[in-house]
């Protein structure tokens, strides 16, 4: 089913609004779920929404939560999500992230007590728009191993980074430290499909095409010992530096009723401080490196419609009838 993106919002807030959220819960997550679809992230859009909605109505997010800010210093803003979305707090920050950057060349937002992020590059993308190179980082509930060991001792713990590109989309990317995403192993057990190898392992420790069997061991760390080197500094950043849950201690995101007590971790960087006409310079190099057939990550494509397939429409209305 198409939905122009008034629509698409509306539709999220709605449903939303349904499980008893507050109009500023509704309102962020509507929004970031639209954004997700919008930058090609549809894993982390609208098919991750029945996550937040059965999270309400169980208790592993706080549906009326209002994030508590504070200014240690003046580069340094801190968020207590109070179990809720960590969309919110940043919304409720980013004004004065934007400001504290634009004064001081460099700001950086922490927030602990979340339920997961959602789509990590719609935080740095939202930045990127308003003219910052922008660094995050989060954290959840341990699903991948490490090194030689079998258990899950990181969430997928994924990076994300954007600059600003003069009159164009924002550069962006968005990866995890995992060989892959989870949402990918569970959208391949839906369909019944396999998965590549070396992108889990089955509880005993072995590796599996299977994805249901991954479900039940770990995801595995891209380029092994570096991936999880990369895991480790996301963990870090995420949930040390914010003092949120480590992922081995933070709650299922989708079973029980705690919140897993996620962290994010944002650095907002203004480059015109440092380099005068930086997104200008950009343009030039992207055009070097496209011309050598380089990939170079984009920010949000421009769509008038968002396709959602009528089976998750179904699903998503039904919570309207609960």
């Amino acid at each position: 089913m198409s939905y122009n993106l008034d629509s698409a919002r509306e539709l999220a807030i709605r449903v939303i609004l349904a499980t008893g959220a507050s109009q500023a819960v509704a309102t962020s997550l509507a929004e970031a779920t639209v954004g997700a679809e919008c930058s090609g992230r549809s894993g982390v859009g609208f098919a991750h929404l029945p996550d937040y909605l059965e999270g309400f109505l169980n208790g592993r997010i706080t549906a009326t939560a209002e994030p508590e800010i504070s200014f240690p210093t003046p580069t340094i803003i801190k968020a207590d999500a109070k179990g809720g979305i960590a969309q919110l707090g940043f919304d409720r920050a980013f004004e004065e992230l934007l400001t504290r950057a634009s004064t001081y060349g460099v700001s950086i937002f922490s927030l602990k007590n979340s339920y997961t992020a959602g789509e990590l590059g719609y935080y740095v993308r939202k930045l990127a728009h308003r003219g910052m190179v922008a660094f995050a980082t989060t954290n959840g509930p341990a699903l991948m191993a490490a090194g030689q060991g079998a258990e899950a001792v990181y969430g997928t713990n994924p990076l994300a980074f954007a600059a600003p590109v003069d009159n164009r989309s924002p550069l962006v990317f968005d990866q995890a430290s995992s060989a892959t995403a989870f949402v990918n192993i569970r959208k391949a057990a839906e369909r019944g499909e396999d998965i590549p190898e070396g992108w889990a392992i089955d509880e005993k420790g072995n590796n599996t095409t299977d994805p249901r069997e991954a479900i039940k061991g770990a995801l595995l760390t891209f380029g092994g010992t570096r991936g999880a080197n990369i895991a480790l500094m996301v963990e870090i950043l995420a949930a040390g530096a914010t003092g949120a849950n480590w992922s081995l201690d933070a709650p299922s995101f989708d079973e029980g009723s705690e919140s897993p007590g996620a962290g994010v971790f944002i650095i907002a960087l203004d480059p015109e401080l440092l380099s005068p006409g930086f997104s200008a310079r950009l343009v030039s190099q992207i055009e070097r490196l496209s011309a050598k057939g380089i990939h170079i990550p984009g920010g949000s494509t421009i769509l008038e419609e968002i396709d959602i397939p009528s089976s998750l429409v179904e699903t998503l209305e039904s919570y309207c009838l609960k």
